[in-house]
């Protein structure tokens, strides 16, 4: 093993929560996306994450804010934290890898490695066995892999036509990028300074063979909180 982390497990994040939210109006109309409430719990997304990162050892998060920046400020003063979290604000649109950039910047060890998520997935798993991963495979960065259900019914068909079955919901046949991610400290320098990572350092170290991508573990809840529908799904899921 070559890695030059101290060691796998990352105490510092950044979560990205800068977006518009617009398919979730009227829910976001006076609040950022990452502050609307998953129905229920009365906490919202970000509290969620917060509470996630700090049971994964997570002791620093970084928080960037964008659309409504001071109602996530508010509430995070206000808030009872269960870990030291720092805002930065994007005075002007820096896309994706830029954010990313500026916001690391704040990270209070930049020497240590870090992992980042966007602020609309609400999710449980193992970051450790995540960290352990990326570590083991001496990757730059890694990526976190979801399997999510087609929103549609599928059919199944045999070679002359003839309809099998329906299935509700199947699993989707391709992983996406679930939005977690675990970075080593030399990643933030390959960060655009404007701009999306997700088209220029993903796809440089995916050709070097520096890129990782950690499936899911079976069962672990994901979900992107993208439209009201999404919402909804996700408190009749607490509530199962």
């Amino acid at each position: 093993m070559t890695g030059t982390q101290p060691h796998p497990y990352p105490a510092q994040a950044v979560i990205l929560a800068g977006g518009q939210g617009s398919r979730l109006r009227p829910y976001t109309d006076d609040r950022p996306k990452p502050m609307v409430e998953i129905p229920g719990t009365g906490v919202p997304i970000i509290g969620h994450q917060l509470a996630w990162l700090a049971a994964e050892g997570v002791t620093d998060a970084v928080v960037s804010c964008g659309h409504l920046a001071e109602v996530l400020q508010d509430w995070l003063v206000s808030a009872d934290l269960p870990l030291r979290v720092t805002t930065v604000v994007e005075k002007e649109p820096l896309g994706r890898g830029g954010g990313l950039k500026h916001a690391a910047a704040s990270l209070p060890r930049p020497d240590e490695p870090w992992y980042a998520t966007n602020g609309d997935i609400w999710t449980r798993f193992s970051l450790r066995e995540m960290a352990a991963f990326h570590h083991e495979r001496d990757a730059v960065a890694t990526l976190a892999l979801a399997r999510p259900r087609i929103p549609w019914g599928a059919v199944e068909t045999d070679e002359f036509g003839h309809v099998l079955d329906f299935i509700e919901s199947p699993p989707s046949p391709y992983l996406i990028n679930a939005g977690v991610y675990v970075f080593s400290a030399g990643f933030t320098d390959l960060l655009p300074e404007r701009g999306d990572h997700e088209r220029t350092t993903f796809p440089r170290l995916a050709r070097e063979r520096r890129l990782a991508g950690f499936p899911l573990p079976q069962g672990a809840y994901w979900r992107a909180i993208d439209t009201a529908k999404d919402l909804t799904e996700a408190a009749k899921e607490l509530a199962r």
